[in-house]
């Protein structure tokens, strides 16, 4: 059974990533892409859908033991654990090189006191683990194959196969070392270099060392900006500079609900927040490259732009449900690829100019072409803007004038208006003027409640929605204005979990609501770092403060965080690690600096 969602760690290599269970338990990993088949899915399943554990030798019919600690080496992403045993010490170093040739998952085994009986399991259950892939001896190297993969495992330690599983055990004591690698190749293909684990291990740590050194962020909340920073790292699809918004498929919202969802993908929403975080803390090449993986995924169509791509910008995401796979903790249905991939979303034309207009800002370097897009969209949405949409949470059920659509609508043409008076683009600039004002008169008509002095989700709506706190960080109106304030205060009270957090929108439980789904959800935790956000703007300071801290709190003891909350299990849900709450937390942290409102 797979461990909680926040037993797990991050490795990767920006190209692919797994996730190791406290256990020592791989139980998710894709091959060679972020949104390749699984190789370990025991994460969705079980035991029989793939894994490899690495760990202290246990008695049969017994839980593997949990390590007594784990953290990262320094600011990289090289995962150490270690148990202790009756017969002492271990520990386990995990890391993906950044690639340079085969994808690789190395572990190395040390001895730090006694000598300690460990055990390695390693299942590799092909295709989602829906293929068992033939075993055999390659020139003493151990390789699984199956259609147009194949795996090579290397170790010093003898191994032996049982079960369709190939294990090997051995006994550490201290200063030994026994290494483990894992590498994908193509099966038509020679096989891969043997492996060079300890100068792998060199290399990575010197790799993220180099890394972090660009950061210029050094306020108090420098912890946790850089795991979240290395997170932003470790989610970048380093060939083409696309962004996924978390590494998983259908860790559900709902535990045992269908709100399951294939994140293997580059939203635009996502990756144009994640660019201005990138740009604020430092981290111009990043930038530099979304912005050329968008103009290639968008290039020749930006009419029809898509809310999200492929990793390389492919358009087509079919999305398709796994039904040999039970799901995580039973949730289902276990989908990959995502439908959502061609609604109307009109927000998203607000977030990629605004990544555009910071990139402007910041000084990177100037593009023509991306000029050339931005004036294109806001043709489009000239035509457009006042049709109802799917909005930014994707909802399945009827399209709607969504409140926050509108304001991000408002915010591209604000931005391109710039763009032109800087004198770096030509447009209609007075027609477009207009337009600006025309867009802020309609939100302010028909998406506000005077009755109750909020903005509200969509027009003619009553309920709310947490989006409506970026107004004022987006600039449609000032921080003080008596409409902001109300619609916070009324975020507040009617989206507020028991424990503070904030809910994206009302749900129905068994009803289809707004989203055109039953079940409930958790605490969104991006709209909780917005509203720590807009207390700070609104010089609450102290209560900004509070509720951020307390959002730190939520992270795992790697410093991740899932998509939500569940308030009533105490626990995360969702996809994991989600850039999505990373970048929030990043973008707070540095409000909260620049205010002073932090704690000692």
């Amino acid at each position: 059974m797979a461990g909680r969602i926040e037993d797990y760690a991050l490795i990767g290599d920006m190209q692919t990533a797994a996730l190791v269970c406290r256990d020592g338990t791989v139980d998710w990993l894709c091959l060679p892409r972020f949104d390749s088949h699984a190789i370990f899915a025991g994460l969705l399943g079980t035991g029989e859908h793939g894994f490899w554990r690495m760990g202290p030798a246990y008695a049969p019919g017994a839980e593997p033991p949990a390590a007594a600690r784990r953290t990262y080496r320094g600011d990289s992403l090289i995962l150490e654990s270690e148990w202790d045993t009756p017969r002492g010490t271990v520990r386990v170093t995990d890391f993906m090189p950044p690639r340079d040739g085969a994808p690789q998952l190395i572990r190395i085994v040390e001895g730090v006191s006694g000598r300690v009986p460990m055990r390695s399991e390693l299942r590799m259950r092909f295709s989602y683990g829906r293929v068992v892939p033939w075993v055999h001896k390659q020139e003493g190297r151990t390789v699984a194959v199956a259609g147009p993969d194949s795996v090579w495992f290397d170790t010093e330690a003898e191994t032996y196969g049982k079960a369709l599983t190939t294990y090997a055990d051995f006994t550490v004591a201290p200063g030994d070392r026994i290494a483990f690698t894992i590498s994908w190749e193509p099966s038509h293909k020679e096989p891969p270099a043997l492996p060079e684990p300890e100068q792998s291990l060199v290399a990575t740590e010197d790799f993220w060392r180099d890394w972090v050194e660009h950061c210029t962020y050094h306020g108090p909340y420098r912890e946790a900006v850089v795991r979240s920073l290395i997170t932003l790292k470790a989610l970048t699809y380093a060939p083409t500079g696309g962004i996924v918004a978390a590494p998983t498929t259908s860790l559900p919202e709902d535990i045992g609900g269908v709100r399951n969802w294939d994140y293997r993908y580059t939203w635009l929403r996502d990756a144009a927040i994640t660019l201005s975080s990138l740009l604020r803390t430092g981290y111009r090449e990043e930038a530099r490259a979304w912005r050329e993986w968008l103009l290639r995924a968008v290039a020749g169509d930006p009419e029809n732009l898509q809310i999200m791509y492929g990793i390389a910008g492919e358009r087509e995401l079919g999305e398709a449900e796994l039904d040999w796979l039970p799901g995580y903790e039973n949730s289902t249905p276990v989908r990959v690829g995502n439908g959502a991939a061609h609604q109307l979303q009109l927000d998203v034309y607000g977030e990629v100019t605004e990544a555009l207009h910071l990139g402007h800002m910041t000084g990177l370097a100037r593009n023509d072409y991306a000029s050339v897009l931005q004036l294109k969209l806001i043709r489009y949405l000239e035509d457009h803007w006042n049709e109802p949409d799917e909005g930014i949470w994707e909802v399945r059920g009827p399209r709607r004038h969504f409140v926050h659509s509108k304001v991000m609508a408002w915010v591209a043409v604000d931005r391109t208006i710039k763009l032109i008076e800087s004198g770096d683009a030509d447009g209609p600039l007075e027609r477009w003027k207009q337009l600006r004002d025309d867009i802020h008169r309609d939100v302010c008509e028909k998406g506000y409640d005077k009755e109750r002095n909020t903005f509200t989700q969509s027009y003619g709506s009553q309920a709310l929605d947490a989006s409506l706190l970026l107004i004022p960080q987006m600039g449609f109106l000032p921080p003080d204005d008596k409409r902001v304030i109300g619609t916070i205060e009324a975020i507040q009270r009617e989206l507020s979990t028991s424990d503070g957090f904030i809910l994206r929108y009302p749900t129905d439980g068994e009803d289809e609501g707004v989203d055109g789904l039953p079940g409930d959800e958790g605490a969104f935790l991006a709209c909780s770092f917005w509203m720590a956000d807009d207390l700070a703007m609104i010089g609450r300071v102290d209560e900004a403060r509070k509720l951020f801290e307390k959002l730190l709190s939520l992270r795992n003891d790697l410093g991740l965080l899932a998509e939500e909350w569940d308030p009533r299990l105490q626990r995360q849900v969702g996809n994991f690690p989600q850039a999505f709450s990373h970048v929030p937390l990043i973008d707070t942290a540095l409000r909260l600096t620049a205010s002073g409102a932090y704690g000692g």
